[in-house]
């Protein structure tokens, strides 16, 4: 498939995926009512449903999808490597152990703006521990071991708090909290998110062509006048906002960034720069498809959307591994 078809396939299928999100749900409005109380709020409690509860919902599982399909994309690209995800960074456990420690403190309670904000927070600190440890210029290895141990660090972090917690309640809340949703925000979470992620989006974007040089590897790059350094700072940057912001609206949501882009590598003939844009639809229709997963499989249950992602992404991306194979021999 030629690429702007792809592209034009994908954000059709984006397009049909947000409008089935915003007609599905378990309050069984009619499609009339549905977009009347959408377009106009007129219709009592339907505007409520479709206003404060479907629309946030959508409009999150598009974001957070696209967020971490281009994050992913972006890793991948940087590392030239097909297993990278974006947690290798150590940014979504850094920023979960700040929504963590509001959650067991109580403070989450006390302020609406609370766990967003630590869990930001956190994303933020395991960027500048990355900077730190492995240096503005050092090689590439260093700051894919500073992430690791960051993450590590982040996890045990998280397990402690867990362990330690004298309230059941608020240990409970954190493990539902941990498994990543996007039901129960409203629109001051997508107007929180919005900005993040647009702004990791754009710093990401900016490094499309580097990343194409970069497949040629880091000396031919550098030749072709590609500042290493300025790349290095932009990514980094970039991931931070797209990973901490989505963790700090929707929870840790897993697989999206390591399945979206190994999935579309093939039809975008394995270009960088095409696959930035590929895996940010891709994201946003599997976020999308899984959350309306949730509302017709188990409407009655509070099934939780990481948990969808894990189901979906880890057999197939066990079948793309055993294709590899398969094709390798």
């Amino acid at each position: 498939m030629k690429y702007p078809w792809l592209l034009t396939a994908l954000a059709t299928l984006v397009a049909l995926l947000l409008a089935a999100s915003l007609l599905i749900g378990p309050a069984g409005i009619g499609l009339g009512d549905s977009l009347t109380a959408l377009l106009t709020g007129t219709g009592g409690p339907e505007v409520l449903v479709m206003r404060e509860i479907r629309l946030p919902r959508a409009l999150l599982a598009a974001l957070v999808g696209a967020a971490l399909g281009l994050a992913g994309a972006a890793v991948q690209g940087w590392l030239r490597n097909p297993l990278a995800e974006p947690g290798l960074l150590g940014t979504s456990s850094a920023a979960a152990l700040g929504a963590v420690i509001v959650l067991q403190t109580g403070i989450a309670g006390a302020a609406l703006w609370a766990l967003p904000t630590a869990a930001l927070a956190g994303a933020l600190l395991s960027v500048v521990l990355v900077l730190v440890l492995a240096g503005p210029r050092g090689p590439t290895l260093g700051v894919i071991l500073a992430g690791i141990a960051i993450s590590a660090l982040a996890g045990a972090g998280v397990s402690l708090a867990l362990n330690l917690s004298p309230n059941p309640y608020a240990a409970y809340e954190t493990m539902f909290w941990l498994m990543g949703a996007v039901a129960d925000r409203d629109m001051g979470h997508v107007l929180m998110a919005l900005p993040l992620l647009v702004g990791g989006a754009v710093l990401v974007g900016s490094t499309a062509r580097a990343l194409d040089a970069l497949t040629l590897g880091e000396d031919a790059a550098a030749a072709l006048g590609i500042n290493m350094g300025r790349m290095r700072l932009m990514l980094i940057g970039g991931l931070a906002l797209l990973v901490g912001g989505s963790t700090a609206v929707a929870g840790a949501i897993g697989f999206v960034g390591l399945v979206v882009p190994h999935v579309l590598r093939r039809a975008v003939g394995g270009v960088p720069s095409r696959l930035l844009p590929a895996s940010a639809l891709g994201g946003a229709a599997l976020l999308l498809a899984a959350d309306i997963a949730i509302r017709l499989i188990a409407p009655e249950r509070d099934l939780k959307l990481g948990v969808v992602t894990a189901l979906i992404g880890a057999p197939l991306f066990l079948h793309l591994i055993w294709r590899l194979r398969r094709e390798a021999i």
